[in-house]
């Protein structure tokens, strides 16, 4: 039976999780023989990263990850965590930004700041980002970034349905080129990933019931 061909998200997703296996592995142990294992694990993950398309060259690729590992629980390698935020107004329009950086267009979002619950890094990132003020109704999606092939960096997307309760549209001087509010029938393009979570944001907006979304476990999990 004739497999498919790995393709560059598969070839990613591979390699972030040999990268993390092996630097968790030499936080962890002072093992002269060991060590040298997990550093030729890192030197397999940084070719097939750079096969998926990185920009480093292998080499720069594993010094760049050798300088990142730590010792002990701080050595543990995990994935990053952001939080975004599907916030709706009294007309049933979803609020988009524009990143400055890329063009693309997406629900507010930004990476977890410690010292602030998940939610409330949801209200300060809309407030900067938008100008609007809002509240936090419920959590909807657990998104991981990696397997949805919308990140090259291990995430995970903590996605929360947030309603407006005020103050007026004001893009971020640095982080958005625009900001608006926008129906489902008058969505800008381009628009991040909107077949993931489109069809969950406008339910929740909508009043609906809507159950969390997250990745159904794989079996096994490394196979697309």
């Amino acid at each position: 039976m004739d497999r498919p061909a790995a393709s560059e998200v598969d070839l990613l997703r591979w390699s972030e999780a040999l990268a993390g296996i092996a630097r968790t592995g030499l936080g962890f142990t002072d093992n002269l023989y060991e060590r040298e294992r997990f550093q030729e694990v890192l030197a397999v993950a940084a070719d097939m990263r750079h096969a998926a398309g990185h920009d480093l060259e292998p080499d720069t690729l594993v010094d760049e990850w050798m300088k990142s590992v730590g010792s002990g629980v701080p050595g543990y390698v995990t994935p990053k965590v952001a939080v975004g935020a599907v916030v709706g107004d009294d007309r049933g329009r979803l609020l988009l930004v524009q990143r400055a950086d890329s063009g693309i267009w997406l629900y507010p979002t930004g990476w977890a700041d410690v010292g602030y619950s998940a939610a409330e890094v949801v209200l300060k990132e809309v407030y900067e980002e938008t100008g609007i003020e809002c509240e936090v109704v419920r959590l909807i999606a657990v998104l991981d970034g990696l397997r949805l092939g919308f990140t090259r960096v291990p995430l995970y997307s903590l996605v929360f349905h947030c309603r407006a309760i005020g103050s007026d549209l004001t893009a971020h001087p640095l982080e958005t080129a625009d900001v608006g509010w926008f129906g489902e029938d008058e969505l800008p393009e381009p628009l991040a990933g909107y077949p993931q979570w489109g069809d969950l944001a406008f339910a929740a907006i909508r009043g609906e019931p809507v159950e969390v979304r997250f990745d159904r476990p794989r079996t096994p999990p490394w196979r697309a």
